[in-house]
């Protein structure tokens, strides 16, 4: 009983998302929580209190969820979905209600993808604990999906596999209704099921279409960007993609790790600046000013230029910074 968290990648895919919340309804389930109720934190910055009071209308269903077990009598449970998106305001008031509430009374679980207000990770680390999702890269999806098709006596070849892969990325719940699907017309699976089947892209988070830029992969590159601009505007890209010529070029300038950190106000601990502090020898100051001026152009074309010019602006730019920065 008590206060729990499940934690996951900031930039959390729809894969990861459902399972946090697949793994928060196991906890509750676990402590004998048949129903409960679940509140959907909106963005900061969205939503308002009809009295103005310190909680949004969407949030405040938590104080009776919490205050029904000693009111009421029996367990009650909630499940509060996107908890970093909360107020320091609705944090802090949560955080209060939790002291106060009887753990053998309530439980509550909260999901979040992303840094969780210390008011409440606190709470959660001392009564029921803390526990993280890590991303799935395509890698562990493979071996997923490999494992998943055992368990259900289907046969699954490499090329199939792949095409998996290639339609829903690292999203197992997509690719565990794919397998139901699939499992209809026999017992192996091959390529051709799934192309003939499924014609949708994965919608897979933007740094590994960054990734395959800076390690230099042009079909990969290019195949990640048909992904994206499925799903994504391509400014968003641009935007991305000027940040990481940034941090490399400060990556390249820096006098040691310490001082890049601070020059890009990363985490010195990040797994992420790490990376690009490793890499920084990968590409040449030509390299980065000519990736400067395309992003600068690319930009300026997308603003300007009828939209039917947009992808091959993008796939043009794509093949080049794959050879400047890979």
């Amino acid at each position: 009983m008590g206060w729990y968290a499940v934690t996951g990648p900031k930039n959390a895919g729809p894969s990861e998302h459902e399972r946090m919340l697949t793994r928060a309804g196991e906890i509750l389930t676990d402590t004998g929580i048949e129903t409960y109720t679940r509140i959907d934190v909106p963005q900061k910055g969205t939503g308002s209190s009809e009295d103005g009071g310190s909680m949004r209308d969407t949030v405040l269903p938590i104080v009776p969820a919490l205050q029904s077990g000693s009111l009421f009598g029996g367990m009650t449970g909630v499940l509060v979905n996107d908890a970093n998106h909360l107020l320091k305001a609705e944090a802090d008031t949560i955080a209060e209600l939790l002291t106060t509430a009887n753990p053998d009374e309530a439980v509550a679980v909260f999901v979040s993808p992303g840094a969780l207000p210390p008011s409440i990770r606190d709470l959660a680390k001392a009564s029921g604990g803390i526990e993280t999702i890590r991303a799935f890269n395509e890698r562990d999806a493979t071996s997923w999906l490999s494992d998943e098709a055992k368990s259900r006596g289907l046969r699954i070849d490499q090329a199939a596999r792949s095409e998996m892969l290639n339609h829903f990325g690292s999203n197992t719940s997509a690719m565990a209704r794919a397998l139901d699907q699939l499992a209809v017309g026999g017992s192996t699976i091959v390529a051709e099921d799934v192309k003939n089947r499924f014609t949708n892209r994965p919608d897979e988070p933007m740094w590994f279409l960054g990734d395959a830029i800076m390690s230099g992969n042009q079909g990969e590159a290019l195949r990640r960007l048909s992904d994206f601009l499925e799903h994504q505007h391509p400014l968003i890209l641009l935007s991305y993609l000027e940040g990481v010529v940034r941090r490399r070029s400060l990556a390249a300038i820096a006098p040691d790790y310490d001082t890049f950190a601070d020059w890009s106000g990363a985490n010195p601990s990040s797994y992420a600046t790490k990376k690009v502090w490793q890499s920084k020898n990968r590409s040449s100051a030509e390299g980065l000013a000519s990736s400067v001026r395309a992003l600068a152009k690319a930009d300026l074309t997308l603003k300007t230029q009828p939209e039917a010019t947009h992808r091959v602006t993008l796939e043009r730019l794509t093949v080049a910074m794959c050879r400047w920065m890979g």
